[in-house]
């Protein structure tokens, strides 16, 4: 994780137990969905996450989403080959 990205976010996904879907922190505003992508290591770089966005393999809160830049907040799913990550407030 690059220090740009850590200052937007606490850190590496955490597990909410026996489910799929795992948490990301924020601490405030927003996250592009290419960076998120990367952060939560559903990707190794930006252009593996351009590559699944671009063939439709990439959906924020169930919709497919062909936008690298789209912004996510709070409360937004982002779900990538069956791994899904929700966007929390940081604690």
């Amino acid at each position: 994780m690059t220090r740009r990205e850590s200052s937007r976010a606490t850190g590496q996904p955490s597990s909410q137990g026996s489910g799929a879907e795992e948490t990301v922190e924020i601490r405030e505003g927003t996250i592009r969905l290419g960076q998120l992508l990367k952060l939560a290591s559903l990707v190794e770089d930006g252009v593996e996450a351009a590559e699944l966005i671009r063939h439709g393999l990439v959906k924020v809160n169930g919709e497919i989403e062909e936008r690298r830049g789209r912004q996510l907040g709070v409360g937004d799913s982002v779900e990538v080959n069956g791994q899904r990550v929700r966007l929390v407030p940081q604690a």
